[in-house]
C-alpha cells in the first residue's frame, strides 16, 4: 500500500471521515452522526472512532490527519474555541488530543478555510496563486489564498469575509447578517407579513417559519416578483463584498459555494453587474473569474486532507496543486 492521508469533516450534524491518496482521491469514506447534544467527551470519542474506521493497519503509510472543524478556532494551535453547533466545546485542544491518540501529525482548520484550500488544490480554482473562496449558506464563510498560501493572520483568525461590516438600511450590519440564508428568509417573512403577495408562502405550505433560502430560490425560478427581488438583493450584497475583496487582495478568481449560490446563473450575473458598477477601475475585474464551487459535498474532506499535504496551507498550495497532475 502506498502513502495515504486521513481527512475528517466535523459538522454539527455529521462526522465524515475518509482515507485519501496523495492526489487527494478518496479511497474509503465513512459517515456517522455527530450527536453533538451529548456533549464534548462523547463527540470526541466519535471523532476517534471515525478516524479508526479509515485508518490503515500500517500507520507508517499515513502522512497525517487533517480536520475540518467549525470556528472559531485557532489553526496554529489546533484549539477549537467555541463553535455554536457543538455544545460544551470551549478551548478544546483537538490537535493535541488526536495527536496523543494516534501519534500522527494532525492539522485542524476552519471549515471555510479548508474548503477554500480544497478548491485551489482540486477544484474550481486549481493552481491559482490568488484565490478567494466564499460560501453563502446559513452563514457566510471564506478562505483566502494569497500568493499561494492560505491567509490566516496572527492567531489564525483572519479572512472572515462574512463578518465584514456594512451599512444596510442605515443599520450597521455584516455580509452574513444581510445576505446569508436566514437573513433572506427574514426579509421574505417581513414582506409577506406586511401584505406582499408571493408564492413563497405557498411553497412553504402556508407556514412563515418554514421559509428558507431554498424555497426563495424555487419561487424565483417560477418568476415570483418578491423572490426575484430577494435574490437580486442577496447578489448585490455579495457583489459589494467582492468589490471590497478585489480592492484589498486583487485576486485572480473568486469561487462561490453554499446553498444560496444555487440561486443559479442570474444570481452570478447580478454579482457581476455589481462588481462592474462599483469597482474602482476595470483593471480589478478585467481578467477576473467568478465561478461556482466545484467539489460539492466532498469539499471539506478533500480540504482536510490537503491541510496535511500543505502543512496547514502554509506551503505553496498553488505549486502543490500542479504536482497532483502527475497522478491523473
Amino acid at each position: 500500500m502506498g502513502d495515504v492521508v486521513i481527512g475528517l469533516d466535523l459538522g454539527g450534524t455529521q462526522i465524515r471521515s475518509a482515507r485519501l491518496d496523495p492526489a487527494l482521491n478518496i479511497l474509503q469514506r465513512e459517515n456517522m452522526l455527530t450527536l453533538a447534544d451529548e456533549g464534548l467527551e462523547p463527540t470526541l470519542q466519535r471523532i476517534k472512532e471515525a478516524i479508526y474506521k479509515v485508518l490503515p493497519e500500517d500507520r507508517s503509510t499515513v502522512k497525517g490527519i487533517g480536520i475540518s472543524a467549525p470556528g472559531p478556532l485557532n489553526p496554529l494551535t489546533g484549539v477549537v474555541v467555541a463553535p455554536p453547533n457543538l455544545p460544551g466545546w470551549h478551548d478544546v485542544p483537538l490537535e493535541d488530543i488526536l495527536h496523543e491518540e494516534f501519534d500522527l501529525p494532525v492539522y485542524v482548520g476552519n471549515d471555510a478555510n479548508v474548503a477554500g484550500l480544497a478548491e485551489v488544490t482540486r477544484g474550481a480554482a486549481k493552481g491559482y496563486r490568488h484565490a478567494i473562496f466564499i460560501t453563502v449558506s446559513t452563514g457566510i464563510g471564506s478562505g483566502i489564498i494569497y500568493d499561494g498560501r492560505l491567509l490566516l493572520g496572527k492567531e489564525g483568525l483572519g479572512g472572515e469575509v462574512g463578518h465584514t461590516i456594512i451599512i444596510n438600511d442605515d443599520t450597521v450590519s455584516t455580509l452574513e447578517k444581510s445576505a446569508a440564508g436566514p437573513a433572506l428568509a427574514r426579509r421574505a417573512r417581513a414582506a409577506i407579513e406586511a401584505g406582499r403577495e408571493s408564492s413563497i408562502l405557498e411553497l412553504a405550505g402556508g407556514d412563515l417559519k418554514k421559509i428558507d433560502a431554498r424555497i426563495i430560490g424555487e419561487a424565483a425560478k417560477q418568476g415570483d416578483a418578491l423572490a426575484l427581488e430577494i435574490v437580486d438583493f442577496s447578489a448585490k450584497i455579495v457583489g459589494l463584498g467582492i468589490v471590497s475583496l478585489l480592492l484589498l487582495f486583487n485576486p485572480e478568481v473568486i469561487v462561490i459555494g453554499g446553498g444560496v449560490s444555487k440561486f443559479g446563473p442570474s444570481w452570478f450575473e447580478k454579482i457581476w453587474d455589481t462588481v462592474r458598477e462599483y469597482t474602482l477601475d476595470d483593471s480589478y475585474w478585467r481578467d477576473l473569474e467568478i465561478v461556482p464551487a466545484d467539489l460539492g459535498g466532498a469539499v471539506s474532506i478533500i480540504g482536510a486532507a490537503a491541510l496535511v499535504l500543505t502543512r496547514g496551507g502554509q506551503t505553496d498550495v498553488a505549486e502543490f496543486a500542479t504536482t497532483l497532475d502527475m497522478y491523473d
